[in-house]
């Protein structure tokens, strides 16, 4: 896969102007990046600056704390794509996974999954917050799901991708999702490492400096 084909090219700012959004899409389609990665209030925009390449549109959804509830996520995913959504990034409920309540993670994903039929799926862990036990079974759920992929973070916690992580969750998914990498990952150097570990996608917001080859 081309280098530049591994970036969700992200702006999740609060503080996020269209403007700053039109900036976004114009370098993803520029450096040709697997998507752009916004809120869902971007979606429709997002989608109409896009138009033409092939450059996929993600939306955030239950982000970012995951702590909503499943109604509410199903809606949101629902929403972003009938605005135009071709991925949805969500977040578990991370409170669920850690007092096992395997049955609501298994099933809050699978209505996000139900409401995004036939897009793409990227389910967020939160690494930072989880055990090494609590990562593994998180993949096992997102799998058990229909989860497309599993993401490392939402990049607004603790902390964010780990080269040790990459390769926990790649192990337990095996080939039955892929591994998105998010969260601190700003230069060349991590992003290679990162793919070098298993990640399958980055997301990033310095993904033009990465592409640049540009450490800061």
């Amino acid at each position: 896969m081309k280098f530049e084909k591994y970036f969700d090219h992200t702006i999740l700012s609060a503080t996020a102007t269209k403007q700053q959004v039109k900036k976004v899409c114009d370098e993803a389609m520029e450096y040709n990046f697997a998507s752009v990665c916004v809120n869902g209030r971007f979606t429709e925009y997002v989608k109409e600056q896009l138009a033409g390449s092939d450059v996929a549109v993600c939306v955030v959804v239950g982000f970012p704390l995951g702590a909503m509830s499943s109604q509410a996520k199903a809606a949101e995913a629902e929403l972003a794509v009938k605005a135009g959504a071709d991925e949805i990034d969500m977040v578990i409920s991370v409170g669920a996974l850690k007092e096992e309540d395997y049955d609501y993670v298994l099933n809050d994903i699978k209505m996000v999954r139900k409401a995004c039929d036939g897009k793409v799926l990227k389910v967020i862990i939160e690494t930072c917050l989880l055990t090494d036990e609590e990562k593994v079974k998180a993949c096992q759920l997102a799998v058990d799901a229909g989860a497309d992929f599993v993401k490392t973070s939402t990049g607004f916690s603790t902390g964010g991708a780990e080269i040790h992580d990459i390769s926990l969750m790649k192990a337990a998914v095996g080939d039955l999702a892929k591994v998105k990498a998010s969260g601190g990952i700003r230069d060349y150097t991590r992003a290679s490492a990162m793919i070098d570990a298993g990640a399958d996608r980055l997301g990033t917001s310095a993904t033009v400096k990465i592409m640049q080859g540009i450490t800061i």
